[in-house]
């Protein structure tokens, strides 16, 4: 118990010194590596980091077993009700996953409109999942849509999902006009990259520096693979935008955080 409250009070201090306020929403996206397979996982160290997002994106489902036992530490660990939705399986013949959406039913809600990416010429391996949420401390609608970009053997295997992107923002704009936009996930190529230069022309990335995914050795991170994406201009109040470093503050070496709790590290936006 001591060392959730400490937990908590560190991410407290990421979050909240002068960043989050009374009425914030903050939005989340996390690569939750395979959750809800095998029996590594500590869902009370999950909870502890989850909980400090309003709207949570997750990529890496493995099954709806998994995510409702996430559900139920993140109500047992905030004394709150949270909200969950959860795609059917996607991928190929021999790998599928889910994606999933979890909020804090205090703070904010579904509005409908969820729908997996009907992708006619299979240009995806694992087409997107979005839907709409409305903030119910000040109203605020955003459609969230989240990705788990494929991987492949090589950066050459990402490159004509990520250049698709730009067509599946537009269908984006057209399902859900006039309501800002946020495209996160696990897009497996930094931001950086040339091949992001279509999407650019629609959106910007918030996460501009460090990396979000967990090396072996303490304290570095190697990729910056996960991002937030939003439209130029957007009407999102959006006053910061970071990764959270989770092993450091659960006290625990890149190697236990990767065993228990993932190779990933979550990205937010208030």
């Amino acid at each position: 118990m001591k060392r959730i409250a400490m937990i908590l009070a560190l991410l407290g201090t990421m979050l909240g010194a002068g960043l989050v306020q009374a009425g914030d929403i903050v939005v989340a996206s996390w690569n939750i590596q395979r959750l809800g397979h095998g029996e590594q996982k500590s869902f009370p160290a999950l909870a502890a980091i989850a909980s400090k997002a309003d709207l949570l994106a997750i990529q890496e489902v493995m099954n709806e077993e998994g995510l409702m036992r996430l559900v139920g530490a993140l109500e047992e660990h905030t004394g709150e009700s949270w909200g969950h939705l959860v795609s059917h399986a996607i991928g190929s013949s021999n790998y599928k996953e889910m994606y999933a959406f979890l909020w804090r039913e205090s703070a904010v809600e579904y509005s409908g409109g969820a729908v997996v990416y009907l992708d006619h010429h299979d240009h995806f391996i694992r087409e997107p999942f979005s839907a709409t949420f409305t903030s119910r401390i000040d109203g605020t609608q955003l459609a969230l849509s989240t990705i788990h970009v494929l991987f492949g053997k090589s950066v050459s295997d990402r490159l004509p999902e990520i250049q698709q992107l730009d067509d599946y923002f537009v269908w984006l704009q057209e399902t859900y006009p006039g309501m800002p936009l946020v495209l996160a996930g696990d897009f497996n190529l930094d931001s950086d990259h040339p091949a992001w230069a279509p999407l650019k022309a629609h959106a910007q990335p918030l996460i501009t520096q460090g990396a979000t995914t967990l090396s072996e050795i303490d304290g570095r991170y190697a990729n910056r693979y996960d991002n937030l994406w939003v439209e130029h201009g957007t009407a999102l109040p959006i006053r910061d935008a970071g990764i959270i470093e989770f092993p450091e503050l659960l006290g625990w070496s890149h190697s236990k955080s990767r065993r228990h709790v993932s190779d990933h590290a979550p990205i937010y936006m208030v």
